[in-house]
């Protein structure tokens, strides 16, 4: 899996943890991934729960495991300022 960064949309599922399973699915706008150590594969993430309309409904910290997440899209790079 590529490095996760601020700004991508996840999809979190039962491939992260059970308790993502069928309708408890949630997109993810993430904002940080924790650095602290966690057990092997596993993750924490913070970020904004997404409404289907895109619309941030509720901010989460949810513990997954890395193999399970899908990027859905990735955050823009960030625009290059010209030289002057």
């Amino acid at each position: 899996m590529t490095d996760l960064k601020p700004g991508d949309l996840l999809l979190i599922g039962e491939g992260c943890s059970v308790q993502f399973s069928g309708e408890r699915a949630l997109r993810l706008r993430l904002v940080s991934v924790d650095t602290r150590p966690t057990y092997d594969g596993w993750v924490w993430l913070t970020g904004y729960v997404l409404s289907d309309k895109d619309l941030a409904v509720d901010k989460r910290e949810v513990y997954v495991r890395r193999a399970g997440l899908r990027v859905l899209r990735t955050a823009p790079a960030p625009a290059r300022r010209a030289r002057s």
